[in-house]
This record gives structure tokens, sequence and C-alpha cells, in this order.
């Protein structure tokens, strides 16, 4: 444990809480804005879902070497240099002029994002005894409850009041902020490390871009055996990582954690449940605008419910656990999200959008249950080791499967238009029935957990 000065041991959560921000800021202010961003680089609203899966899938691959890095070279080197690239990242994103640049900037800021927010949590789990910890957490994150409220209304109004350019903008005062704090607080921390699975991890890289990809190509007319050749090598990579990992020492993810069978049920589940989930926030704001002509700033208004929702429901969510069990609150909390996923499919008038508030609410409230059910049922059970390995292929499993999710979610709006000849509405509503469905199957997984499972926990 470092020896942390007073106003270290004071403020050093506000680095995290401004690291934060400015991530899961940029991971919702850009759904409301891409209507008008496609609009400016000359591209189809529809088309855009690249702009949000390559960073979504930048973040997977590359969290897994942040905390090598901060060991080897040093909390504070890392942090810093994080913010310099989410920065330069964000520059070159407002300065892209047409969607494969604006692709390969937003690659650029997540390669700093996968470092900058799991660096300054590691630097506060290493700064603070355990007793003093869930406090120093629970400050920092307060943001991460706002930023999802905050981004999509104010997407929406800098598209409409100025340009879209300021979505990305945005983030340079931010990010100045957090150097100025970093450089005035973070101590700059080592740890003894042994050498990164540059193997293991090239494999597993290698094989989440072509999943990702495989769903893309296998939409597009013309480019559908394309994607099966890809999904078919991806199969492979991870078929042969399997087997690589089985006989190295130190792998990049431990097999041995799908030996812990709630790890196992958990992070299975939740790649699952997201798969249908995930694809919402991007669909929603498309259809608002695209489909029923709503400005990105009432678009953003609509959208501020699950935020209200999912903050509404955090204080209860442990109790309601404690009452009936993780597997029945991951069994029903899943079922329900399906459910509301099939209602957003009746939506078929904008003059009915007052209806969906409410369901809307309710939806945020669900996912907030979700993930903080899945969360701590994954590495609840966790011992010594495992639980930093097991917490980092957690991380990369939520933002695998949140691009698999938009990925999958945008090829089946594409195939319903492109290859079925279905109006924009109905493939929206026949979209929202797919996910929904698949959601509700997800749920069945969950079954696999027995009653007592987690009660360690509460």
């Amino acid at each position: 444990m470092t020896t942390l000065s007073r106003a270290q041991h004071k403020y050093l959560p506000y680095v995290l809480a401004v690291a934060l921000f400015m991530q899961i800021l940029d991971a919702t202010i850009l759904n409301t804005a891409l209507p008008k961003m496609a609009e400016a680089l000359g591209e189809s609203p529809l088309n855009m879902q690249w702009a949000v899966i390559s960073y979504a899938l930048t973040l997977a691959i590359f969290i897994p070497i942040s905390g090598y890095l901060a060991d080897k070279l040093g909390t504070r080197k890392v942090f810093l240099s994080a913010v310099v690239i989410f920065c330069v990242g964000s520059l070159l994103c407002a300065l892209s002029p047409n969607l494969n640049l604006l692709i390969a900037a937003r690659v650029v800021q997540a390669i700093g994002g996968a470092m900058m927010t799991p660096v300054a949590r590691l630097i506060l789990v290493k700064s603070y005894p355990r007793n003093k910890l869930l406090t120093v957490m629970n400050f920092a994150v307060i943001p991460a409850l706002i930023a999802p409220l905050v981004g999509p209304l104010l997407g929406g109004y800098l598209v409409e009041l100025a340009s879209w350019h300021w979505i990305f903008l945005i983030n340079i005062p931010m990010g100045l902020l957090g150097l100025v704090l970093g450089f005035k607080l973070i101590p700059d921390l080592f740890e003894a490390t042994q050498n990164l699975d540059w193997q293991g991890f090239l494999l597993f890289a290698l094989a989440a871009c072509g999943l990702t990809l495989a769903v893309e190509f296998g939409s597009q007319t013309g480019r559908g055996t394309l994607g099966l050749i890809l999904g078919a090598i991806s199969i492979i990579l991870l078929l042969i990582y399997v087997r690589y990992a089985k006989n190295k020492a130190a792998p990049l993810f431990p097999l041995s954690l799908f030996g812990i069978r709630t790890f196992a049920i958990g992070i299975t589940g939740n790649l699952l449940t997201r798969l249908g989930i995930s694809a919402v926030p991007f669909l929603l704001p498309l259809l608002l605008q695209v489909v029923f002509g709503f400005s990105p700033s009432k678009a953003g208004w609509l959208l501020a419910p699950i935020a209200v929702g999912a903050m509404g429901i955090k204080p209860l969510v442990s109790k309601i656990i404690q009452r009936f069990s993780y597997r029945n609150v991951l069994v029903v909390n899943t079922l329900l999200l399906g459910v509301l996923i099939i209602i957003l499919a009746q939506f078929n008038n904008p003059e009915h959008w007052p209806w969906f508030v409410p369901i809307l609410v309710l939806m945020g409230a669900c996912n907030s249950m979700q993930f903080s059910a899945m969360n701590t049922i994954t590495i609840g059970d966790l011992k010594g080791t495992q639980t930093s390995s097991g917490n980092s292929l957690m991380a990369v499993n939520q933002q695998l499967a949140i691009s698999f999710g938009i990925a999958f979610g945008a090829a089946m709006l594409n195939l319903l238009r492109e290859r079925f000849m279905l109006d924009t509405l109905t493939a929206f509503q026949t979209t929202y029935w797919v996910l929904g469905g698949i959601t509700i199957l997800s749920g069945l997984y969950f079954l696999r957990l027995n009653p007592e499972d987690g009660r360690g926990m509460y």
C-alpha cells in the first residue's frame, strides 16, 4: 500500500471520476448525433454503426494489456499517456472528413480509453486500504450514473446548435483537467510482473475482430460468403487459443477461471444477454430521427428516462437480490427486458411517444439490475490472483458483447431492408422482435445457477 499525501488522499478519487465521465459520456453522446453526422459525411444514418462498434471492439482488445503496462511502466506514465492518446483521438475524430477516417480515429481514441479508466481504477485499489475502498469507489463512480443521462441530451443539442464536431472536441478540456489532476495527484506505482502473453493477445484480437466483421459482412449483399469464411477462421482461432492456453503457464485469460461454476455461468450469460440489450441504445435514436423525424434533442430527451430508471433502482438492487436470490432475479429480469424490447416494436406512431416514457424508465431500471447482478455473480467466487484476471476478462467480455450486439442489430436491420425489401419502419420493428426474443432465450441460461449461489455476497 502506497503512502498518500493529504491532498492525494482527499482528491485522488477525482482522477477516476473525470476518466469515467469522459469515457461514458463519449460512449453515450454519439448515439443521438449519428444521423446528423451521417448527413455531414455523406453516409446513410443506417450505415454508421462502425463509428460505435470500432470503439467498443478496440476497448475489448486493449483492456487486457492496460494492467500489464501500468505495472511495468508505472501508473502515472500510463494514465497520463492514455489521457493524451484519448484527446488526440478525439481531435482526429472531429477533423475526420469521411466515415473511414472517423472509424480509424475512434480506434485511436479507444486505445487511450482502454488504458485510462482501468488504470485509474487500479491506482485507487493500490492506494487505499480495503476498509476505505468501497467509499472511495462509490464516490468515483457517481459520474458513471450521470454521464448516461447527460450524454444523449448533450449530443442532441450540440449537433442542433453547433456541429457534430463538438461531441468530440468537448473531450479536450475534460482531458486537460484530467492531465492537471493526474500530474498533481497520481502516484507512480510499479509492480513486478510476468511477460505479457503476446501470442495469446494476438489470437484473441484476431478472433474478436474476425467475429465482428463476420456479422457485418454476413448481412451485406455479395459478402455473405466472406462473412462465413471470416466466422469460420475466427472460431478456429478461438479453438487454437483454448489449446494454447491449456499448455501456457500464464496465458492472457486463464482457462481455470471457467472451472468456477458461477464465473462460467455469469460470463456466458453476460455475453448472451448483452447481444440483445446492447443494440437498443444504438437503434432507438435512429428510429426516432430517421423514421419519425424527431430532432436530435427530442430524441435525447426520450432516451433520458432510461438513465433515470437506472439511477432510481441503484439503491434497491442489493435488497432485491437479497430477497429473491441471484438466480430468480436474473431469470425474471432478463425475461422482462426481452418483453420490453418487443414492446418497443409496437411503436409505429410518433404521436404515441409519451406512452413509451414509463416503458423506457422500466427498461433502464431492468438494465441496471441486470448488469449489477451479472457482474457480481460473475466475480463473487473468485479468490486471490483469480480476481484480477477474472475482472479483466469480464470487462473485455462486456465490450465484446456491446460490439457484437450493435453489429448484430445493425446487420439484422440492413438484412431486412436490403434482402427482404421491408420498409424501414417494419425492418426496425422486426429487428426489435428478434432482439427481444434473443434476450428472453438468454434468460433461460441463468437457470443453471443454484438458488443459494451468491448468498455469501450479501
